[in-house]
């Protein structure tokens, strides 16, 4: 099954910049696995197939062949976990890998909340390979950006996009994927990441919109906005799709909060949590779903 979809699909590990976190520091020393290298290195492949057509746009057949890349080894190749953090981070994935059984995950969430930073993570600990469905979106669409895809084509030929990719991902293995805000919107979307574990990463919409803010919000098409505080207006605009989107984000096998890890931590402010705490709160989630 996963050999069909590598002949349609071409899968390769990406690190986006949907993530609102800092790069994990080099002192965190996340293992590579060779196998694992082994095991990116197959999914060569090219992504063939024909874009669906929207009012104005002449449907046309995309050609995408791209070569794996691996994350910064500054980042993930020094071999040596130096904190209490990271050794607990290594512990808790090698007890749960084998629980896994090669299901994928994929992680969910609002714009802004981290998923592709978590997902490096996660997926190096674990010895599974990463991808960014919006990074896979654009590069199907020849290499245009998301934002300039809703422009030019609209929200409905994006998130038509997204169904496929998401599609030809649930037949493979071994993966955590990073989607896009508004992927939990369509039911069909469900139907595929719950053939592996989905996680909910909740962050207050007050820390998104300031994270947001002092990014920009030119590269959101849902947040852009002309006039007005610009934190003001984020905040707004978030509300409303949280209001859109809250009920679907409940259908998440696992949630992992950053209130919550701030309380067990002693932190009064979200903002203090760094990445690998995320993480090995979202393996303990994991690991709580897998047991019941």
């Amino acid at each position: 099954m996963a050999a069909k979809a590598l002949q349609s699909l071409h899968l390769t590990t990406w690190i986006g910049s949907d993530s609102m976190f800092p790069a994990p520091s080099s002192s965190m020393g996340l293992c590579t696995r060779l196998e694992n290298k082994k095991k990116v290195n197959l999914l060569k492949c090219n992504l063939v197939r024909t874009v669906k057509p929207v009012v104005g746009y002449r449907s046309a057949g995309v050609n995408v062949s791209c070569t794996p890349q691996n994350s910064p080894a500054s980042v993930l190749e020094s071999g040596t976990f130096t904190t209490e953090e990271d050794l607990a981070l290594k512990k808790k994935s090698e007890e749960i890998e084998p629980c896994l059984s090669g299901r994928c995950i994929y992680l969910v969430g609002m714009m802004g909340s981290g998923k592709t930073t978590i997902g490096q993570i996660l997926s190096e600990v674990l010895g599974y390979s990463f991808f960014d469905s919006d990074k896979l979106i654009e590069r199907s669409v020849g290499g245009t950006a998301v934002a300039d895809i809703f422009k030019l084509h609209g929200e409905a030929f994006f998130r038509d996009n997204e169904t496929e990719v998401l599609h030809k991902l649930s037949s493979m293995r071994r993966l955590v994927i990073s989607t896009g805000g508004g992927a939990v919107v369509r039911p069909i979307n469900w139907k595929y990441m719950h053939k592996g574990i989905s996680v909910f990463i909740d962050v207050p919409l007050d820390a998104l919109a300031q994270r947001l803010t002092a990014v920009g919000t030119a590269s959101r098409p849902l947040l852009h906005h002309k006039s007005g505080d610009a934190y003001t207006q984020t905040l707004k605009k978030l509300s409303k799709l949280w209001e859109d989107r809250s009920e679907a984000y409940s259908n998440a096998h696992v949630r992992v909060s950053l209130e919550r890890i701030a309380t067990k931590l002693g932190h009064g402010d979200v903002c203090c949590i760094n990445p690998t705490q995320i993480a090995i709160e979202a393996l303990i989630q994991i690991e709580g779903y897998l047991k019941k």
